[in-house]
């Protein structure tokens, strides 16, 4: 038994077209600044013609294996975490597993925004017991596709893109310290897509009532967002031996600066402890953690030695924290350009 899973590879790719606020502004009843006091959003990434799910969990996938230093045929199971699958069957894993040429079990898991979190601390429980050497673990929106863009409440909210993880068993104490995860079912309707499950199947009548998109309780859901962020991310300390002060990095779910700033209060973490990309990209659900990782490696504010918190809260209603403690070497961008494919394009 290794008794320890640590982060060996990471990698993140979201498509090339930005919807601006300016953008939003010609589209629909808002504006720069409603968007921006309410949410910090500024502009988000939204996919074009032939990119899905799959296509961006491939492009991210190459580069965490690229800075593992593995291939595909290393993994021992890939988990991807999504609301916006390519179909509702098969799996999205099953077809990054084939594009990876990996040889090994591949699935969905569905918890919304907390969807990575649970991925990782699914991961770390095949690692941490010696099943497994390695696992790649992806959080992977394409939410514009669900996303209707006559309600302006939520419309400016949410974005595409895809970030993931190598996740590789080790001996070295450290990596994932402490975990939580939780959720509460006895409201799905603040937060869903109303139709196009067994529940209630695709009518006309359905889709002329736009419930094929998704539908939100904003101000429930902000209520409790500001409630769980914070307790979620003590008890994932606390299973760590930790407190907030020893944290070197706080990572929320990028859905609104508010409930950020919430947290962040709560914790009593100074603003230079904290990581906020959320005016780039808006909520990307499952991607949004995985994506601001990368970011924070590439800036520098994660190193060797370094503990991180991430937490996350999403439709269900879900939530997740984890707490790792950084080992893996930071390889540089052009040391991972040169050992991707040709094809596969780095960073966004």
């Amino acid at each position: 038994m290794s008794g320890y899973s640590a982060i060996t590879g990471w990698g993140m790719s979201v498509p090339e077209k930005i919807l601006t606020n300016a953008d939003l502004e010609r589209m629909v009843e808002t504006s720069d600044e409603w968007i921006t006091s309410r949410t910090g959003i500024k502009e988000r990434h939204v996919a074009g013609p032939g990119e899905s799910a799959s296509t961006l969990s491939i492009a991210a996938a190459r580069q965490a294996l690229a800075r593992a230093g593995i291939e595909g045929k290393d993994l021992g199971l890939i988990i991807v975490a999504t609301v916006c699958a390519d179909y509702p069957f098969p799996s999205t894993g099953n077809l990054v597993q084939h594009a990876l040429g990996a040889q090994c079990p591949a699935f969905d898991m569905q918890a919304a925004c907390s969807g990575f979190l649970y991925g990782l601390s699914t991961a770390h429980q095949f690692l941490a017991n010696g099943s497994m050497k390695h696992i790649l673990v992806i959080g992977v929106e394409v939410l514009s596709r669900v996303i209707d863009y006559t309600d302006r409440t939520t419309c400016v909210l949410f974005g595409d893109g895809a970030g993931a993880v190598v996740l590789s068993a080790s001996d070295e104490p450290g990596g994932v310290l402490g975990f939580t995860m939780g959720s509460d079912g006895a409201r799905p309707d603040l937060l869903w897509i109303p139709i196009g499950g067994s529940a209630e199947p695709v009518t006309e009548e359905g889709l002329r009532a736009h419930r094929q998109y998704v539908q939100m309780q904003g101000g429930e859901v902000f209520k409790f967002a500001t409630r769980i962020m914070g307790t979620a991310m003590e008890e994932a300390l606390d299973h760590a031996g930790m407190t907030a002060a020893d944290m070197d990095l706080f990572i929320p779910h990028q859905a609104n600066l508010r409930i950020i700033e919430s947290a962040s209060k709560r914790l009593n973490l100074p603003p230079e402890k904290v990581f906020v990309n959320i005016e780039k990209y808006g909520n990307t659900s499952a991607a949004a953690i995985p994506i601001a990782l990368c970011e924070a490696i590439e800036q520098g504010r994660v190193y060797p030695g370094a503990h991180i918190g991430m937490v996350a809260f999403g439709a269900g209603l879900t939530w997740a924290a984890a707490v790792v403690k950084w080992t893996a070497p930071l390889r540089t961008r052009e040391k991972v350009r040169d050992a991707l494919p040709a094809t596969a394009a780095i960073g966004s």
